[in-house]
């Protein structure tokens, strides 16, 4: 399993400065075969100046979810390093 991209990402107004929630499509490559799955996702600034990432994938998928998930937060928060969630 490969997370290849999230596209279509859309910024949710949230009156909460800490707390960004987006929604997007997930691309994924399993088994050689490409697969696109709705996402909601969240980062948040905790107390600490840590970052959490939260996700929620909305269809269902034919691939164990916790290592899915790892990969998704991962690539989540690399994105967001490099600047590439809207602002």
């Amino acid at each position: 399993m490969k997370v290849v991209t999230v596209k279509d990402i859309e910024r949710k107004d949230v009156p909460i400065y800490y707390r960004r929630l987006f929604s997007g499509m997930l691309v994924l490559e399993i088994l050689h075969k490409t697969e696109e799955r709705r996402i909601n996702f969240t980062i948040e600034t905790m107390p600490t100046g840590q970052r959490g990432v939260f996700v929620t994938i909305i269809d269902p998928v034919d691939y164990p979810l916790a290592p899915l998930i790892r990969e998704v937060k991962k690539y989540l928060q690399d994105l967001d390093d490099a600047g590439g969630l809207p602002g």
